[in-house]
Formats: C-alpha cells, structure tokens, sequence
C-alpha cells in the first residue's frame, strides 16, 4: 500500500491552515496597533474634556451676546451692527449675511431684528432702521 498521496494531502492541508495561521497572526497585529491607537486617542480626548472643564470657570461670559436666541444668524446679525458705521435696514443685513434677497430672507432678518430690539440690545430709530443700542 502507497500512502505518498496521503502525506502530499496532508501537506496540502497543513500549507493551508500555516498560510491562515499567519495572516490570522497578521490581522491580530494590525487590530492590537488600531487598538493602541485607538485607546492613545480616546485617553487625549479624557485629557482635553479635563482640561476644558477646568478652564470653563476661568472663561469669561460673552458681553456680545447677551440672551440671545438659539439661532446661528444672531450673533451673525450683531457682528454686522458692530462693524456698521450707521443705521441698517433688514435688506442690509440681509445682503451683509449673503442672504439671497427674496422677501422672505427680508422679512425674517426684519422679525430677528424686531426681537433684538425688544431683547434691548438694538434700538428702532426710524421704522424699519436699526442700529446698535449706545
């Protein structure tokens, strides 16, 4: 009885499960090197939330913003007035935002500075004329 053809099959199937072992082995290393710098990562995110929360006592509330509205263009619309030489009108404020210049645009910017006014933080000279509050 020959068993060559067995101890070739079983060569075969040992190069097999060497040639998986070894790329297991590779993957493991590659994801033990992603896991490092993962956990590198994650411990400078804790020191950077440590950090802000204790500075967060020492920075000072913004006297630019005081109330406002939860609204991106607020704080747009005061750095606006606080570059304006003179009074605007919603239509300026619209296009120093690049809003296009649709009524809609206007008439909301026109109702933020209405509420800017009543928040006491820009003043309504002539109807429709705004400007920064001395």
């Amino acid at each position: 009885m020959n068993i060559q053809p067995l101890f070739e099959a079983l060569d075969v199937q040992e190069d097999a499960a060497r040639a998986m072992a070894d790329g297991l082995r590779t993957q493991i290393d590659e994801l033990q090197t992603r896991l490092r710098e993962a956990e590198t990562h994650l411990e400078h995110l804790t020191i950077t939330r440590k950090t802000v929360t204790a500075l967060a006592d020492r920075i000072p509330a913004r006297p630019d913003s005081p109330g406002l509205p939860e609204h991106p263009d607020y704080p747009r619309i005061l750095a606006v007035f606080n570059e304006a030489t003179g009074p605007l009108r919603a239509r300026d404020v619209c296009e120093a935002l690049d809003h296009e210049l649709l009524p809609k645009n206007i008439e909301g910017t026109r109702a933020k500075l209405k509420r800017l006014v009543k928040l006491d933080i820009l003043t309504e000279d002539d109807a429709g004329s705004f400007a920064r509050k001395q």
